[in-house]
């Protein structure tokens, strides 16, 4: 079928809208009539990494139109979450740990289904698609069913569209990787979608203590509404000094979400006894940069790798949706909304740090 896309031409580029095609559903696939798809710096580091051109978006929902012969758990005109892509033939995705599938970067950002197939033409040749296998900054999408999370009708596609990566790994982070119990303590560093959505976990789970380290006063102030107990500007303030202040003994859990050599140092050097250091994101985009494990050892501390939030999205996605309905998670506080011909401005504004979590709506 045809279908109007963005389409990214090369590592630096801006989007163009194109008219493409799009392959039938394979038997486990679904065919989604995009309405909305939110907007990750996900999308711009992994250019870096694939074929150009390329189809991108990775947290699309919209309203399924088809489906292929073998889906039977997800139907024709059910409201879906599309989410991460994972082999389910690997151990770890039999095991119920499919975050971290053996084949998850390729079928992330290799541009085609994992049975090597394309799922996009331009005149007949190839664009790379299949993008964390939806490629969503499109009218339409194709997703296998096992990734689609079916949710109420009735939650707007822009709430829809912000959980799937960013906000599920930092939610995800404090409830599932770190298990974050009623009075510990944590501190956060960055105060984007991930950082933001960890604070409202911790805040969640009943955390003593919230520290949230930016250079964006904006941002922390917003972070002192979500919940956070204690909130440092790290242009004005000696930020290892402040931590001690506030926690002597040192943090239960910290979150680097920034990218950041100095944030990475003060996550690791702030932590108690035996204390975690969850890693989202690593400095310098992973070139190796001077560090010592040694106050590491001598805490029996921990560096763990996160990846997204260690999440199952088809029992976590419907819990954090839970959570907002509730009132706990106000995840709309994050998010700004833009019509789908604005995909470059709302990439401009989540680089200028002036939109926290922007939101394509698809429209009609």
């Amino acid at each position: 079928m045809k279908i109007r896309a963005a389409v990214a031409s090369s590592i630096e580029s801006g989007f163009e809208f194109e008219e493409l095609e799009l392959a039938a559903p394979a038997a486990d696939e679904i065919l989604v009539k995009v309405e909305a798809c939110g907007v990750c710096h996900t999308d711009v580091s992994a250019r870096a990494h694939m074929q150009m051109p390329a189809v991108l978006g990775h947290e699309g929902t919209g309203k399924v139109v088809a489906r292929g012969s073998a889906v039977t758990d997800v139907n024709v005109g059910d409201t879906v979450i599309m989410s991460y892509g994972w082999c389910g033939q690997c151990g770890n995705c039999a095991s119920g740990h499919a975050y971290t599938c053996e084949r998850g970067v390729e079928g992330s950002i290799g541009g085609r289904r994992f049975d090597g197939s394309s799922t996009i033409m331009r005149g007949g040749e190839p664009v790379s698609g299949a993008f964390f296998q939806q490629s969503s900054f499109a009218s339409h999408a194709l997703c296998p069913a096992r990734d689609a999370v079916v949710v109420p009708a009735d939650l707007p596609p822009e709430l829809r569209a912000a959980l799937p990566c960013g906000v599920m790994t930092g939610a995800g982070a404090v409830l599932n990787v770190f298990a974050l119990a009623a009075g510990e303590t944590l501190a956060v560093f960055g105060t984007g979608a991930v950082g933001l959505s960890a604070v409202m976990a911790a805040q969640l789970a009943g955390a003593r203590i919230i520290v949230a380290v930016d250079v964006h006063a904006g941002r922390l102030e917003l972070a002192q509404r979500l919940g956070a107990t204690h909130v440092l500007d790290a242009r004005d303030t000696d930020v290892a000094a402040q931590l001690r202040a506030i926690c002597p003994v040192g943090f239960d859990y910290s979150l680097e979400t920034s990218s950041n050599e100095d944030a990475f140092r003060a996550a690791t050097g702030c932590l108690a006894m035996r204390g975690t250091c969850g890693l989202v994101t690593i400095p310098h985009g992973g070139q190796p940069f001077p560090f010592s494990p040694f106050e590491l050892m001598v805490k029996g501390a921990r560096l763990q790798g996160i990846m997204l939030g260690a999440a199952t999205p088809r029992s976590f996605l419907p819990q954090l949706i839970g959570y907002y309905q509730q009132g706990k998670f106000p995840l709309d506080a994050l998010i700004t909304t833009y019509p789908f011909p604005e995909i470059n401005t709302a990439f401009g504004d989540a680089k200028r740090g002036s939109a926290l979590k922007p939101v394509l709506l698809m429209g009609d």
